[in-house]
């Protein structure tokens, strides 16, 4: 699954990422973009394990006949 989502350095030199989802979305930072990114994994698996995979990521494949 491919989840969008931005990484901008703040004005303090800390790197931040966002997913934007239904309700908000998650956050991430770190001193490296890296880092933001890998911290934002760890919030999507959060985030996910108590709201459930939105609909809009989930992809359908259509029956073949």
């Amino acid at each position: 699954m491919h989840v969008p989502y931005t990484v901008e350095q703040d004005e303090t030199g800390w790197w931040c990422a966002h997913a934007p989802l239904p309700g908000g979305g998650a956050n991430g930072e770190g001193q490296t973009p890296e880092e933001a990114v890998a911290d934002l994994r760890q919030a999507l698996d959060g985030w996910f394990a108590e709201f459930g995979v939105p609909e809009e990521l989930t992809v359908t494949v259509p029956d073949v006949a």
